[in-house]
């Protein structure tokens, strides 16, 4: 019995002694551990420079008439736009991207033909480099303008006397007003940029060189392209140069206010003084759109675009000659929006 006893002792003990050694050993491991983990470089998450948005809007309207008595006709409207920006901003540098792509088209039950309503490539880069005056920054700024492709205005067919016009009538009596590099416009400027507010930027670009571009022949005098010679008869389109130079200065203001996540109004004003011809007459462009959020997946959009070209001969007199006007356009939609974003 004192023998068992002893050995049970023993082996008490001896399980003791190895368990000690055991947890003395994994808390050696532990602290091993927690050392090397302590020696790895923590690294920081790389930062994003860039903000990326695009905001995807499909438009539809409809009139329909039953025995209206006041007369009239069922149209159906579609459009589609897309707004992209892309900016990066570093240190003293600001690089800004803007593409806006608008496309629609109408169908009125008095002619059997699409007609064109909306048409526009659009895109903006804008670099800037921050001086050492506060909200300052030397520029460098770039635009190029143009459309998808023809536009027209539609006049009255004429047929045998009884007969509906066909859809090859509609046609023949439309006239070609613009269409793809018929005109397009591009600047290059080197200026100021002024940021006095984070919804305000005004670029004065007193060096501002670019071309305005008509590829059609039928449209260059109509957009004031200057003659190969002097003295050609300005009745034939191939007599006029397809693209004509400008150097001069732009002002370009861009304004956005942001009320709440469901409504903002955005303007751009841009005065262009051709140094090469008639500085005072100056090209104007003035652009506004107001987004109203309605719902997730639905808004409303007012647009306007305001144009003044003294060289554009877009108002007919009663000889049949077209002067220089003031050109307005404006839409009220309502559709289906959506936006993809990603922020700093």
């Amino acid at each position: 019995m004192k023998k068992l006893f002893t050995l049970f002792v023993a082996a008490v003990s001896a399980t003791a002694v190895l368990s000690a050694q055991d947890a003395q050993k994994a808390a050696a491991e532990a602290a091993a551990a927690l050392t090397a983990a302590q020696d790895v470089p923590v690294v920081a998450p790389k930062p994003n420079y860039w903000t990326n948005s695009i905001l995807n809007q499909i438009n539809f309207g409809q009139t329909a008439l039953w025995n209206w008595a006041a007369g009239g006709y069922n149209t159906y409207t579609l459009s589609a736009a897309i707004d992209a920006n892309a900016n990066y901003a570093k240190d003293k540098s600001t690089w800004n991207n803007r593409l806006q792509l608008d496309y629609g088209f109408m169908y009125s039950a008095d002619k059997p033909i699409l007609q064109k309503t909306k048409d526009r490539i659009y895109f903006e880069s804008k670099y800037g480099y921050k001086t050492d005056l506060k909200h300052l920054f030397y520029s460098v700024n770039f635009d190029f303008k143009t459309q998808f492709n023809n536009n027209y205005k539609y006049g009255t067919p004429k047929n045998g006397e009884g007969e509906e016009p066909t859809i090859q009538d509609w046609l023949d009596a439309r006239t070609l007003m613009s269409g793809l590099f018929s005109p397009a416009y591009t600047n290059l400027g080197i200026g100021i940029l002024w940021t006095p507010k984070p919804w305000l930027s005004v670029n004065f670009a007193p060096l501002t060189g670019g071309f305005v571009i008509v590829n059609d022949p039928l449209l260059r005098n109509t957009y004031g392209m200057p003659l190969r010679e002097d003295g050609l008869d300005k009745t034939v389109g191939e007599n006029f140069k397809p693209f004509r130079f400008e150097l001069g200065a732009q002002l370009k203001v861009d304004a956005k206010w942001v009320i709440n996540d469901n409504f903002s109004y955005t303007t751009q004003f841009v005065l262009f003084s051709n140094y090469l011809n008639k500085p005072l007459n100056m090209r104007v462009n003035w652009d506004n759109k107001m987004f109203w959020k309605m719902a997730k997946y639905f808004a409303f959009t007012i647009s306007t675009n305001l144009i003044y070209d003294d060289l554009v001969k877009v108002k007919p007199l009663a000889d049949g000659t077209k002067v220089p006007a003031v050109q307005f356009k404006e839409f009220f939609e309502f559709g289906f929006t959506y936006t993809i974003a990603n922020k700093k």
